[in-house]
């Protein structure tokens, strides 16, 4: 007779590396998968192969902090990560930290380090020897960012395609031009919040980069209406461009990306007044914008 209670099969009876792992677990929010560890040495080891082995690693789905000596004891066997993103380690992530993970995972292609203000230079080198490979990475408001770190990214990390240097001061139009001559892969630059960045810099990118689709230039005081023509006229790519507080840009040199679909950040004139008059007045008057 058929046996009407089967044997049940276990979980970690499953074969580890080949299923487990690569399968099952990469479904699992790394913040549940760190709690499985509680349950038994069994599960405490399977979860230890699983971070070893782990190719993404997003501080934010451990919880708002993370601490240094979690994010040190977490990361400490891996050798394969291929995306890294540490915004959530702020407040305490230096070199100390951070240089081990770099020297250990060549593979990277993304890293996101917005907002890592007590890094330095010697991070930005680190990672430009260590990670050929690299497609995107965020520096956004990391102001130990100079130019002698950036052509050292340049100078190894030829693939890039995606940079954010939004608020990284220390960089002038000098350093921003060897990027783009050496990067010439660039889909999407953000120059944002740097009142050094110029006509130059903007110039040299159009010239450099005719695949790029994104470039923000918010708060780029120096940046003006000849090199937004420019920008035009080498870019056929380009989809979206930022340049609102650049107030020496005119819809002169922007109804060309405009009249091209090029999605911008600021309105026409005549559309910029009728929503100041309704601000004022409470409505605006009925006008064709098709006419």
């Amino acid at each position: 007779m058929m046996s009407l209670n089967p044997s049940r099969g276990c979980l970690l009876d499953l074969p580890w590396e080949d299923i487990l792992v690569p399968h099952i677990l990469c479904h699992l929010p790394l913040q549940q998968l760190l709690s499985l560890q509680r349950v038994s040495k069994a599960f405490q080891s399977l979860i230890q192969l699983y971070l070893a082995n782990m190719r993404c690693f997003d501080s934010s789905q451990i919880g708002p902090a993370i601490p240094r000596a979690a994010f040190v004891n977490l990361l400490k066997d891996n050798e394969v990560l291929q995306q890294l993103a540490l915004q959530n380690c702020s407040d305490w992530l230096t070199d100390r930290e951070l240089l081990p993970v770099i020297g250990q995972n060549h593979h990277l292609h993304q890293i996101q380090l917005k907002g890592c203000a007590q890094l330095s230079r010697h991070a930005l080198v680190a990672i430009s020897l260590s990670c050929p490979n690299l497609r995107r990475l965020s520096l956004a408001h990391c102001e130990w960012v100079d130019s002698l770190s950036l052509r050292s990214l340049a100078d190894h990390c030829k693939a890039l395609e995606a940079v954010d240097l939004t608020a990284c001061r220390q960089l002038k139009d000098e350093a921003i031009c060897y990027l783009v001559q050496k990067c010439s892969r660039l889909k999407s630059l953000s120059l944002a919040v740097n009142a050094n960045v110029g006509d130059v810099a903007v110039e040299e990118i159009a010239k450099c980069c005719p695949e790029l689709e994104h470039l923000d230039l918010t708060g780029c005081l120096r940046v003006k209406n000849d090199s937004i023509r420019v920008l035009a006229e080498y870019c056929p790519k380009l989809r979206s461009l930022k340049v609102k507080h650049c107030h020496n840009v005119a819809e002169s040199s922007l109804s060309i990306l405009r009249s091209r679909g090029v999605e911008l950040d600021v309105e026409p004139p005549l559309q910029r007044a009728l929503v100041l008059l309704q601000d004022v007045v409470g409505f605006a008057p009925f006008i064709n914008l098709q006419i």
